[in-house]
């Protein structure tokens, strides 16, 4: 096994919203309305309107795009000082995957007629909100780089990948993900069954890749995965989940 002191990392909450300055973000803050929803239930599903925005002050959401066969790809995991959902500028969209609560949540809503005037009173934070939503489009980007070109064995090293990123912890000998997590979760997040997963966190194991205790999993070798998926050293808030 290589030796990867040198190589682990253990940002324990990337948010997604470090495009903005403390000062602009204040400023969304005062357009936000509180909303309080309980775990399992739909923020949004796919088919409504796209005329909000969602800021994640406590709890987890998870964004899901059904399939043909009955199945739900998880797109995204959304956690603490995460920003999501979609605002249209030409005419009327509508969602193409659904929003739902994993935990008990407290969101600040942003309009989008809110939000319009905000950044047209405010060119700084025009200019961050841009950046923002480039940084969405590169994360959309980079899973579905992973998702498509090296397979499911690629798709699970690179899921493996930025779940350290989004919830690792160094623990000395390894990143332990620290959150409990199933196979077939990590099906539903790369498109494949949880026989297939089980298989493949198997053979990872047997190479002391990774261990897997109660859920639990310590990636040990992080280089390794990074080849597998060719990895191509993306920025943490974009290496995520």
């Amino acid at each position: 096994m290589k030796d990867t002191q040198t190589t682990m990392q253990c940002p324990y909450l990337v948010k997604n919203t470090s495009s903005f300055s403390q000062d602009n973000f204040n400023k969304l803050e005062t357009i936000m309305y509180e909303l309080k929803s309980p775990a399992n239930m739909h923020l949004f599903r796919e088919g409504d309107v796209t005329d909000k925005l969602y800021y994640v002050k406590q709890g987890q959401i998870k964004i899901t795009k059904p399939t043909e066969d009955g199945r739900n790809l998880v797109l995204y995991l959304f956690k603490e000082g995460d920003m999501f959902g979609e605002i249209s500028s030409f005419g009327e969209l509508r969602y193409s995957f659904n929003a739902e609560t994993m935990t008990d949540c407290v969101l600040g809503v942003i309009q989008q007629r809110d939000l319009e005037i905000l950044l047209w009173q405010h060119g700084d934070l025009a200019v961050e909100f841009m950046k923002w939503m480039g940084l969405m489009h590169r994360i959309t980007q980079s899973k579905f780089r992973d998702l498509m070109l090296y397979g499911k064995t690629g798709a699970l090293c690179s899921t493996l990948i930025r779940l350290t990123n989004t919830c690792g912890k160094d623990i000395g000998t390894g990143i332990k993900i620290d959150r409990r997590i199933t196979n077939n979760e990590l099906g539903d997040m790369i498109g494949a069954t949880r026989e297939s997963v089980n298989r493949m966190l198997r053979d990872l194991a047997k190479q002391d890749i990774i261990t897997n205790e109660l859920g639990y999993i310590t990636v040990h070798d992080l280089e390794y995965l990074r080849e597998i998926c060719h990895c191509e050293n993306c920025p943490r808030d974009i290496c995520r989940v």
